[in-house]
């Protein structure tokens, strides 16, 4: 299903933005990241408002 690759691909995203961190929390490959991150968060809550008002 498409939403579970959606979470999986957040989950690494997640993860890397958290490795960087950790590692400089001044690398600027973090912004770059945590925008990625909001798309891809702002498409699965799309996706699951729709899921909803199909219901």
């Amino acid at each position: 299903m498409f939403i579970n690759k959606l979470k999986d691909e957040i989950e690494i995203l997640r993860r890397k933005m958290y490795e960087k961190y950790e590692r400089d929390p001044h690398d600027p490959e973090i912004l770059i990241i945590s925008q990625m991150l909001d798309e891809l968060l702002n498409d699965l809550q799309s996706k699951r408002n729709k899921n909803d008002s199909s219901i």
